[in-house]
């Protein structure tokens, strides 16, 4: 009867573990994914997925040759932008904005955002300096 215990409780102790690593593993640096230098890319809003655990709007730029790149666009997380007076409500489908990005190292159309410019020229920041670093300039 004592070693079905001690497996059982060795299984329970090592599931612990895993599942204990996950959220470790899930989050990463932004070193890891993104690139340092700075883009900036202007385009028509056409998705907002304002969800956990960091939004992504979606938006269409037009590369050199006129051909439309659809540009995921990846900020903080919701609460986060929130509490900075950042709402779902100013990431309106159809309008033009202007956003200072990341890019990232796996894909060529998908960019950390770092600040946008709204149609009335008004600013908010969507997401960290290259680094993780606390913003530089004040957005308005």
């Amino acid at each position: 009867m004592q070693m079905p215990k001690l497996r059982t409780s060795l299984l329970g102790a090592c599931a612990g573990l895993i599942l204990a690593a996950v959220p470790v593993l899930a989050h990463h640096s932004f070193a890891a994914e993104y690139e340092s230098k700075e883009v900036t890319l202007t385009g028509v809003i056409t998705k907002v997925e304002w969800t956990n655990p960091h939004i992504y709007f979606y938006v269409d730029v037009k590369d050199a040759s006129g051909n439309v790149v659809n540009y995921a666009i990846e900020g903080y997380p919701p609460n986060t932008l929130k509490r900075t007076g950042f709402t779902r409500d100013d990431l309106k489908v159809g309008d033009t904005v202007t956003v200072t990005a990341y890019p990232a190292k796996d894909s060529p159309s998908r960019v950390a955002g770092r600040e946008i410019t709204f149609p009335g020229g008004g600013k908010k920041f969507a997401g960290p300096a290259a680094g993780n670093g606390p913003p530089t300039t004040s957005a308005k």
